[in-house]
């Protein structure tokens, strides 16, 4: 393992990756073009929400890249079957039980967000459509997530890319063309969702080479491996019932300061959830390679590849700073050209200069824990963080107003980095018994 193997493996997955966030993005994007700021405030509430439904159940593909990498490792084909079928289940499971829940959740949306009267009629006209898609995404997570955790890349990255194509073709021709506008961005989303799940369960029919059998009961309901994935499932759900906690906050604190601020927030986001997907796709490569290293026991691999996660992390983090500080005025008139929406985005903008600074390492570690099926110190990192971000939030929010909220995240930005990383020697000792990682400078390549 050295810097071109895992490059080689960490720019698909990233690529891969940072077309996730391209949903929302593209539907922010597309009605941002629109006159009216109470489409974009709409679509950004709409937006945040499935953000909520989908981050809080993105354990389905993070557990399942980790466990089928596990039995890649260890050329176990029996439990890459079950690495699948499982969370495949559980996903779809979740999704139906979502859809025959969308009026309280609309409701608990819009009450919680509490916007403008005008807003609010775009986003529940969003939510509406787009709750239709959450059993597809969801149990497309865990065709990714298997396809990852199996080395498959170039073709998740394939999936990934002909639903983000059509998302964008879709949503300019709905509203561009036909004037659809919010109910076009929604409903462009919603065919991308299930078109990508049924082409992604023709990839893994394939991949199982046309020979799919079901495992009988006895063997699907095996106490400790159900045992296993439900607890790892359970540490990575309190993760990112933290995460969503804090955008949501920040979300409805934004709001509050009226629909221009609104509407910055929401592209400055959107801005920051591309930066995140990028480290995520380092993280995918780490968490594939850990998990590879704990399958086969290769103590060798597992060190190389933590040093050469932290290495690109750090590197990748200058360069994405750097680059939002050149163009970030420039990638903002992507998102909209309403100008008071612009200069409201500008003014806050530095604070995305932070952001893949502070980040960085507590994101590309994530991945490392993940591969290793250890996530109680991902929790606990981020409980942390949270303690931290409700600190910063009450001092500072009431004397710096919107400012006050993004230093807030910049906070919890840094406590998931340092938590984390605090963790490391304990993860090394615990799946390597024998011998901690030292993390020495002379080992790094």
């Amino acid at each position: 393992m050295n810097h071109r193997s895992y490059l080689a493996l960490a720019i698909p997955l990233t690529i891969s990756t940072i077309t996730t966030p391209l949903l929302g993005a593209v539907d922010t994007a597309v009605v941002g073009q629109l006159p009216d700021p109470a489409y974009l405030g709409g679509v950004a509430i709409g937006t945040v929400v499935f953000n909520t439904l989908y981050w809080l159940f993105g354990f389905l593909r993070v557990s399942t890249s980790g466990f089928a990498a596990q039995a890649l490792g260890a050329n176990d084909e029996r439990e890459g079957k079950f690495a699948f079928i499982r969370p495949f289940i559980l996903a779809l499971v979740v999704g139906i039980s979502f859809i025959l829940l969308q009026g309280p959740i609309e409701r608990v949306a819009l009450t919680l967000m509490d916007p403008d009267a005008d807003v609010r009629v775009f986003a529940a006209e969003y939510l509406g459509i787009r709750i239709w898609g959450i059993p597809f995404t969801l149990m497309n997570y865990v065709i990714l997530g298997w396809l990852m955790g199996m080395a498959k890349i170039k073709v998740s990255l394939l999936l990934q890319v002909l639903m983000n194509l059509m998302n964008i073709l879709l949503a300019l021709v709905f509203v561009h063309v036909f004037a659809m506008g919010v109910s076009g961005v929604a409903i462009a989303t919603l065919l991308s969702e299930v078109t990508a799940f049924f082409a992604g369960l023709f990839i893994i029919w394939n991949a199982f080479q046309h020979r799919f059998e079901m495992p009988s009961l006895k063997e699907m309901v095996d106490a400790s491996s159900i045992k296993k994935m439900m607890s790892v499932n359970r540490d990575l759900f309190i993760r990112t019932l933290c995460l969503l906690t804090v955008f949501n906050i920040f979300t409805a604190k934004g709001a509050s300061y009226g629909t221009e601020v609104l509407a910055a927030n929401a592209v400055l986001i959107q801005i920051h959830y591309m930066m995140a997907y990028f480290f995520d796709g380092l993280a995918n490569a780490s968490s594939i390679l850990v998990g590879k290293a704990v399958g086969s026991g290769d103590k060798h691999l597992y060190k190389k590849t933590l040093f050469l996660s932290l290495q690109w992390g750090v590197i990748t983090s200058l360069l994405m700073a750097a680059g939002y500080y050149l163009f970030g005025d420039s990638l903002l008139t992507l998102f909209t050209r309403i100008p008071g929406v612009i200069e409201r985005a500008h003014a806050y903008g530095f604070w995305l200069i932070l952001f893949p600074i502070t980040a960085s390492v507590g994101i590309v570690f994530y991945g490392v824990f993940t591969g290793a099926t250890e996530a109680a110190p991902v929790r606990n990192s981020m409980i942390y963080s949270l303690i931290a971000f409700f600190g910063t939030l009450y001092y500072f929010v009431p004397m710096y107003q919107n400012h006050g909220l993004w230093l807030a995240f910049t906070v919890f930005s840094l406590g998931r980095s340092v938590f984390l990383a605090l963790y490391i020697p304990q993860l090394s000792k615990k799946i390597f018994p024998k011998r901690g990682v030292r993390l020495e400078s002379d080992q790094m390549v």
